[in-house]
């Protein structure tokens, strides 16, 4: 069997996740590839149990594009489902644990769902709600229960493979549901391509080179973490994830994991900057932070630049798509006050109210379309 290189994969216009995790494993066996503090994988292991969960998905009857519900603390157990999940054909459905068991059982049953992948606390807060919930196959990340097995009983037996589900561009990679602005959580379906250009996003993200680390510590149920650790997996980095974020802590795993790549919101870069002992702690290996999901001040993007080695890149969209800017922060520093320009595969265009398109200066409504918009 030829040898996959993972680099040159990731420069076709479209691939599986499946085939970079197994060349991961060929590769680079020994490499960490998953972290949460608790438990380690490394690829060939990680790589190992992603394919025993898409066999035994795959055997239970989940069909190509049916979603896989998760809902729980992010931990390395959540990212193999996750992984499985997309390995098996499926489509990967994680829930906002903030939700009301309400709002969680509705997303279950909107999803279309036939497993649901959670942890005790969740489960307890579900049954005790006494609602009547989705008739789902229970499986349990972290510990047994009477009626629900422990995945790691319930997947297939070792050295089990899927077979191939020959999903295509068009195929759901994920659902995201978001409530927005009216209270009643909406799924966003994002197709295999979509994701796709978010894998391959090449040599200028960092994102392949040797010591690759990404410390995650917003929660793998949003998008805002699943933007880089797509890219992550695929370019066969080590993901470092935080159950909760925590000052102190962040900046401990960030020196001792060497972490070269990051996800914040700004709330978290500003109780960073606000954090007694910051400057204490080396984190020169930083080579790229990122950051989005609210807005994000000149000045504190200012004194992030100041302060933390590397490069700043505020990403401004929606998890639906359409209007994507990027912000190099740390390359434009009179640009602060701005959300950058389209991204690259993006147009970007302001609007009058006539919907009427304005000329450059001009103030307006941004409408905007990308190559990471949402299906449908």
């Amino acid at each position: 069997m030829t040898k996959l290189d993972p680099y040159r994969y990731l420069e076709q216009p479209f691939g599986q996740l499946a085939d970079l995790i197994n060349a991961h494993a060929v590769n680079q066996p020994d490499r960490i590839a998953l972290d949460d503090g608790v438990e380690k994988l490394n690829w060939s292991e990680t790589a190992a149990q992603v394919n025993r969960i898409a066999a035994q998905l795959q055997a239970d009857g989940l069909q190509k594009g049916q979603a896989v519900a998760i809902l729980g603390t992010t931990t390395i157990r959540y990212a193999l489902v996750y992984l499985g999940t997309i390995v098996a054909g499926g489509c990967a459905a994680p829930l906002t644990t903030s939700a009301t068991p309400k709002q969680l059982a509705n997303m279950a049953r909107d999803s279309g769902a036939m497993h649901l992948f959670i942890d005790g606390v969740k489960r307890a807060e579900l049954l005790e709600s006494g609602l009547e919930l989705p008739p789902l196959n229970h499986i349990m990340m972290d510990a047994e229960e009477p009626d629900a097995p422990l995945m790691f009983d319930w997947m297939a037996a070792e050295g089990a493979t899927p077979a191939d589900p020959k999903t295509g561009p068009k195929d759901p990679y994920n659902i995201i549901y978001s409530s927005g602005t009216t209270g009643t959580p909406k799924g966003i379906v994002h197709s295999r391509q979509m994701r796709w250009y978010q894998m391959a996003v090449g040599e200028n993200s960092g994102y392949g080179k040797p010591g690759q680390v990404s410390l995650f510590s917003t929660p793998l149920y949003s998008n805002t973490t699943l933007g880089i650790f797509v890219a992550t997996m695929a370019y066969g980095g080590t993901a470092v994830l935080m159950r909760k974020f925590d000052c102190q802590r962040w900046l401990e795993l960030a020196q001792a994991h060497r972490a070269t790549h990051t996800m914040l919101v700004p709330v978290q870069y500003q109780r960073l900057m606000d954090f007694e002992g910051f400057d204490d702690y080396d984190l020169s290996t930083f080579t790229h932070k990122y950051c989005t999901s609210a807005p994000f001040s000149a000045e504190l993007k200012a004194e992030v630049i100041k302060r933390m080695p590397g490069g700043l890149i505020e990403v401004y969209s929606m998890t639906e798509g359409g209007v994507v800017c990027i912000l190099l922060a740390h390359a434009h520093p009179d640009k602060l006050h701005t959300v950058g320009v389209a991204w690259g595969g993006s147009e970007v265009i302001t609007v009058d109210e006539e919907l009427q398109q304005l000329p450059p200066g001009e103030m307006g409504e941004l409408v905007g379309r990308s190559q990471t918009m949402m299906s449908g």
